[in-house]
């Protein structure tokens, strides 16, 4: 029996790009597109109303922006999977929506088969980022200085590292010879004393508090 389709909605105010990337997703075996807005209110009504796994969302927008829309849809629906595509290279923009909860930051210039993976693993809980963007997001951390850490464990400590840089748990989990239970075990702890809600959140954080990932 097959695996259920990733349900995929796209927010885009651009007529012309939205059917584009609608119809490119929508020939993907394991996709469905489960509907499409023109802007952020009309994207938090159809989201609240289809309840996608993936969100793809446009930075850009008349009305309420793309950073408010997600805000609004996380507080609905917390963990959900949002991920901005966007033309913006700002890394103001970039910050402001990894730290409202955004799963991932990819530029309308990537190529398609890398725009079908980044859905896969924001489906499968992973952050997505154009790479031109996660340089930027190192380069715009790097100077924040080391503030005291909450009571992590060592192992904690390690493993936040390791997300700080991009790695998945099946990765943390081969690396550290664990199974890949015992990592999801361990993100869940370090969220929970971090006060955060997603990986994303808890890599930029690790950056800003001078946590180095291991080689």
């Amino acid at each position: 029996m097959s695996e259920p389709a990733i349900r995929i909605v796209v927010v885009d105010d651009h007529t012309l790009f939205r059917r584009g990337i609608i119809a490119l997703l929508g020939g993907v075996a394991d996709f469905a597109v489960v509907g499409e807005a023109a802007d952020g209110l009309e994207g938090i009504r159809t989201i609240a109303a289809l309840q996608p796994d993936v969100v793809l969302l446009d930075l850009n927008m008349p009305g309420i922006s793309g950073i408010e829309a997600m805000q609004a849809i996380l507080r609905e629906a917390p963990g959900l999977p949002v991920v901005m595509l966007t033309v913006s290279e700002n890394a103001e923009d970039l910050m402001a929506a990894l730290k409202g909860g955004a799963q991932g930051y990819l530029l309308k210039n990537i190529d398609s088969d890398f725009l079908v993976d980044s859905v896969r693993r924001a489906a499968a809980g992973e952050s997505v980022m154009s790479p031109e963007m996660s340089a930027k997001l190192l380069r715009e951390l790097r100077g924040a200085g080391a503030p005291a850490l909450p009571a992590l464990s060592p192992r904690e400590r390690e493993i936040l590292s390791f997300i700080a840089r991009g790695a998945s748990n099946k990765e943390i989990a081969r690396t550290l010879e664990v199974a890949e239970s015992t990592v999801k075990i361990h993100v869940q702890h370090i969220l929970r004393k971090l006060e955060l809600s997603s990986r994303v959140q808890a890599a930029v954080w690790a950056i800003e508090h001078g946590i180095a990932a291991r080689p």
